[in-house]
């Protein structure tokens, strides 16, 4: 059974399935997190919607160039959560199944070309107390020995 987070679908509300790749970004004990300033502001483990065709590692790739410029290597895939969130920027409820990597970001190539993200590096600690989504840090209590 995949962990689920986040309050299920009331009756007669629907869920749209969105799948999506996250990654646990670690160089130097440090973590790799991106702030999104809009709608609302949170620190997030880099990632985002695996688009249609595409593949969960490939995704992982483009959507942490896109948060935070940098390119990253040796991925590693640790697992899935589901989360229901509402998604104010498609105007809909979803049902996020979230598949996470471990990964080391290698080269910074630019600064966050995706609207409203900035990076922040954090130790495992400090990104315990950042992080907004509890699946994302139950992941990071999880596998906090490969920081």
């Amino acid at each position: 059974m995949i962990r689920r987070y986040g309050n299920p679908p009331r009756p007669g509300q629907r869920h749209h399935l969105r799948p999506g790749a996250y990654g646990l970004l670690v160089r130097d004990g440090r973590l790799l997190l991106t702030h999104q300033a809009t709608p609302e502001p949170e620190f997030q483990l880099p990632g985002g919607g695996i688009d249609p065709g595409e593949t969960g590692l490939r995704a992982l790739h483009r959507e942490v160039f896109e948060e935070t410029g940098w390119s990253i290597g040796a991925a590693r895939h640790l697992g899935s959560y589901r989360r229901f969130a509402f998604m104010p920027d498609y105007d809909r409820f979803a049902e996020k199944l979230c598949h996470v990597w471990i990964a080391r970001p290698v080269l910074r190539l630019y600064a966050p070309i995706e609207p409203h993200h900035s990076i922040r590096w954090a130790g495992p600690d400090r990104a315990m107390d950042l992080l907004a989504d509890p699946g994302a840090r139950a992941f990071l209590r999880r596998f906090r020995h490969l920081v």
